[in-house]
């Protein structure tokens, strides 16, 4: 039996990682849960679930807690201290890192500091600081599983390969809910047209995303951190029907692809579950329905953050923490209904611009530009706010 830890249990990824779990009861054991401050279902996952520690980052939100599980058998720690406690939780077998954004990056740090297989459905830490973590991560005897669905597909097509017999890596992306909208449409989207992504159910950060293609463009740096390849092997693809969830070109031009129903419960499963495979509860594809596979190059001029991730992959050092920090603010903002839909770009573009980026940073030099451009894409949320 398996003993799993998960941060951000409260979250879409969180929550998908529980119901894995409930099929799959004589396999798995939850140790611990975290959130930052959803702490209804914290509550309800904790009497389903029985952990024997929980973490709650926002301390207001704690209170609650300590009422309600004052006669419990539960350990509460508290704050960002008690999350990066509970990612070194030395009973844990398999830590879930399902916690969105930048601030995942120091509980991961921790995790691997303490040797922990490290299921990842974070992509920000990567983008931040991937070349430190790929350092430390050899360094130590961590290993990282993928969980986003394009990386889990490479990483299911490439294990057991020769790193030089890739020739090149095809990261697939639906298109998002703006692919079929006009250009010209952008400046006037509310909120809900940008939301309603045709294929996948996600927290609303990573769907906005999804409608910028920034998220494509995190994956980049994803991709090309944890499978040690250049920019110049990764090409994106549109692929309206989300089937394919990515490919492998080899050297002699075979090509291995990834296919399934568009549901992330399918690489939870793998990561939970790696080495072995075992017997889904979910729905599979079916080709009879499907009937064709499509795929387009995407439309640069209509979604540039996508040529702005690769122009930044390609320099590197700081701009990746740089470009990652403004997109979080922008995000946030537009979420807030403070800037419009094509704000969200010119910001990170004007702070990707302003930076003046270390080539080789530490850790401290990273987690400094990152405030900077937290800091610099506030202060022009405020010039753009509608």
């Amino acid at each position: 039996m398996k003993k799993v830890t998960i941060l951000g249990s409260t979250g879409s990824i969180g929550r998908a990682t529980l119901e894995v779990i409930d099929n799959f009861k004589q396999d798995f054991e939850v140790l611990g849960l975290s959130t930052n401050s959803r702490i209804k279902i914290l509550i309800e996952q904790v009497k389903r679930f029985h952990p024997k520690e929980i973490a709650v980052v926002n301390l207001n939100s704690a209170k609650l807690l300590e009422r309600t599980f004052k006669k419990e058998n539960v350990s509460l720690l508290l704050g960002k201290e008690g999350l990066n406690k509970l990612a070194q939780n030395h009973d844990t077998d398999i830590l879930f890192l399902a916690i969105s954004g930048s601030d995942a990056l120091f509980p991961l740090l921790k995790a691997i500091d303490s040797g922990k297989t490290i299921a990842l459905a974070n992509k920000e830490a990567l983008v931040m600081a991937g070349p430190l973590i790929m350092q430390r991560l050899k360094s130590k005897k961590a290993k990282i599983l993928p969980v986003d669905s394009e990386q889990s597909a490479i990483w299911q097509c490439i294990e057991g390969k020769d790193k030089k017999t890739v020739k090149k890596i095809y990261l697939t992306a639906s298109g998002g809910p703006l692919k079929d909208i006009d250009k010209s449409a952008f400046k006037d989207l509310s909120l809900k047209e940008v939301l309603e992504h045709p294929c996948w159910k996600m927290g609303k950060k990573i769907t906005v995303d999804s409608a910028t293609l920034m998220n494509k463009g995190l994956e980049l740096f994803e991709t090309m951190y944890l499978f040690d390849v250049d920019i110049s092997q990764i090409e994106v693809l549109i692929h309206p029907e989300a089937i394919i969830h990515s490919m492998v070109e080899f050297i002699d031009g075979s090509i291995l692809a990834q296919l399934s129903y568009t549901d992330m419960r399918i690489p939870i499963q793998y990561a939970l579950t790696y080495p072995e495979r075992k017997g889904g509860f979910l729905p599979t594809v079916d080709f009879i329905k499907l009937k064709h596979l499509s795929f387009y190059k995407p439309d640069l001029s209509k979604f540039p953050s996508l040529d702005l991730a690769y122009e930044v992959a390609r320099k590197g050092g700081t701009l990746p923490a740089v470009l990652n920090s403004a997109n979080e603010v922008a995000v946030e903002a537009f979420l807030k209904g403070k800037i419009g839909f094509l704000s969200i770009f010119k910001i990170i573009k004007d702070v990707v611009k302003l930076h003046k980026s270390i080539v080789f940073p530490d850790l401290e030099e990273v987690i400094s530009a990152h405030q900077w451009a937290k800091i610099k894409a506030q202060q022009l949320v405020e010039e753009y706010r509608r």
